[in-house]
Formats: structure tokens, sequence, C-alpha cells
């Protein structure tokens, strides 16, 4: 049974509550002969499912397949499927596929991209604390303020700052780093953020990716100040690993000259996809796409028809699989 918009509506919410990501895929226009109309709009997960109508199975194709490069890159795309040979022509913002299983009609789908917000952790209820969760929302930043016992990092949020004065620190440093979280900073003096690092229970390499004092050195006095040069090099930060630039070293102490900077890490990988071997369409590579297994290898179709034609003689298609 296809949902409604109600149900629709709900289960929107519920992903964005649980933070979870998703894409939001509106026909904006249809020619017929299409079986999708104008309105229609459907929920698509990142495993390919597919929640709602938006079109027949070789629509849904293209459409689990540049949904997922659409969470990938967190840009929407217009996508225009229309019947023919297989080809794509790719320009800013849009994209026209070709699909030979289309008997007729065209149908143009907006795919918007709904990705939660940035998680940041302050430990703190200072006034650092406080301007940090006033200034990051307006930069984008779901900022989160807990107390270093109760934080519970993942290696999935964007930044752990600890803006405590002296209040469970290292706990809050130490599971930061252990999880992984790639920009971990200390609001603290040059010295005591020294004396803090030296009584963390980690590696060298570990202690060496703590930025403190936190933030850039911008001449910052007030706690307004002070969180701006820290989201200032949070930003700064994430815009160097998107681009596959090192992280910059924090400044480290002078008692332990022999930390060393972390390693970035390795780039997002693109969404996998496959060809199908009966009609030369491209398609996720995703268990929601439909597949079957043969000879001990997975293949993808886009439309039942082309895995029926496969399945009848599958010899014929094996060279391209």
């Amino acid at each position: 049974m296809t949902p409604t918009a109600e149900s629709l509506t709900a289960r929107a919410t519920d992903l964005a509550s649980r933070r979870e990501p998703f894409v939001h895929a509106t026909v904006v226009r249809a020619q017929r002969p299409t079986s999708a109309h104008a309105g229609d709009t459907a929920l698509v997960l990142p495993s390919g499912e597919i929640q709602g109508f938006v079109g027949g199975n070789c629509v849904e194709a293209s459409v689990r397949e540049y949904s997922r490069q659409v969470l990938a890159s967190g840009e929407p795309l217009l996508l225009r499927v229309v019947p023919g040979e297989p080809s794509r022509n790719v320009e800013e913002g849009a994209v026209e596929v070709s699909n030979p299983c289309l008997s007729g009609g065209a149908i143009e789908i907006f795919l918007q991209p709904r990705i939660p917000a940035p998680r940041v952790v302050v430990v703190g209820t200072t006034p650092v604390a406080q301007a940090l969760e006033s200034l990051g929302t307006g930069v984008g930043l779901a900022v989160e303020l807990t107390d270093g016992e109760s934080a519970s990092p993942r290696a999935d949020d964007a930044a752990l700052i600890v803006a405590s004065h002296g209040k469970a620190e290292e706990v809050a440093l130490e599971a930061a780093l252990r999880a992984g979280v790639p920009y971990v900073a200390l609001v603290a003096s040059e010295s005591r953020g020294a004396a803090v690092l030296e009584s963390l229970e980690i590696d060298p390499e570990q202690r060496s990716r703590v930025f403190t004092p936190a933030g850039l050195q911008l001449g910052a006095r007030s706690p307004g100040e002070i969180a701006l040069s820290i989201l200032a090099q949070l930003i700064q930060e994430r815009a160097k690993a998107r681009h596959g630039a090192p992280p910059a070293a924090p400044a480290a102490p002078a008692a332990r000259p022999e930390a060393a900077p972390a390693e970035s890490a390795p780039a997002e990988s693109a969404p996998a996809t496959a060809v199908d071997p009966v009609c030369g369409m491209t398609v996720a590579a995703t268990e929601s796409s439909l597949h079957v297994v043969h000879n001990g290898t997975t293949v993808y179709f886009c439309s039942p028809g082309c895995r029926a034609a496969f399945r009848k003689d599958p010899e014929r298609y094996a060279r391209s699989t």
C-alpha cells in the first residue's frame, strides 16, 4: 500500500528527530504516459529503500541511484527521466537520464537531501559554552550542552568542545578521542591545557589532536569572542577535511615535542553502482534494488522486465556482468 501524504510527513519527522538522513523526492512535472503525477512524493533512505511513489520501477532505479549521490554531496538535484537508449546529460544542479525501459512520456523529480545538522557536543554550562550554543545554531550546527560525566561522543559528531572550567574534562576528552571525533578542543590557558593533556590516559598521537587553547588566535577576550574563534577554527578544519587536506596540528605544549599531528581521515567513497546487463542502465548497487545472484555474482536491474529477461537466458548477458 502506498503511504499517504500524512504518513510520509510523520515518517520524515521521525527520521529527522532520530537524526537519520534521507532524500525528499517530489515529482514536479510529468508528461504522459507516466504512472506518477506532479505533486507525488517519496522518501528515499540511504539504503535505497523508497517509501512513497514517484514513478514505476524504471524511474525508481534512477531515483535510487541519484538519491544516494545527493546524500553523498549534500546538494539537491533535478532528475529528468526520458525514454531512449541509456545515456545521461549532466548539467549544474540537474541530470537527464534516458531509460530504454520507458515506453514513453517523461518525468522530472526534485531530489532534496535532508541531512541532519552536524552535532557539536559542548561540555559545560559556562558563558563560553552558552555562547557556543547560541552562535553554533546560527551557522547550521546542532549544539548540545552536557556535562563531562554524561557526554557520549560519537564518531559521526562534528566536534566535542570542553568549556567546563575544570569539571570532568579528562573523561570527556578521552571519550571523544577514542570515539574518533574529528575536532576535539579544550577551553583553557596554555599552561592548564598542557597539564590536562598530560593527565589523559591516551597515547601521544591522540593527545596531539586536542586543540588547546581552543580557537583561532583572534585576540578574543569576551565569552562571545572566544566562542566565535572556536567555531571559526572548527569550520576551517571541516573545510580542510572536505577537500582532503591534512588537519592543522594543534599547538603542542613545549613539554611534549614528540607529539605528531593525526593523519587526515580518508575521503568518503562514492555510492556503489552497477550496470543492468539487459538494458545498459546504471543502477544503485543496494539490497533494495532489483537483483539476482548468478554464479556467485550479484546482478542488478532497473526493472522486473530486465530481471525476467536475464533469468530466462542468463548466459546471453553474462559477459556484461
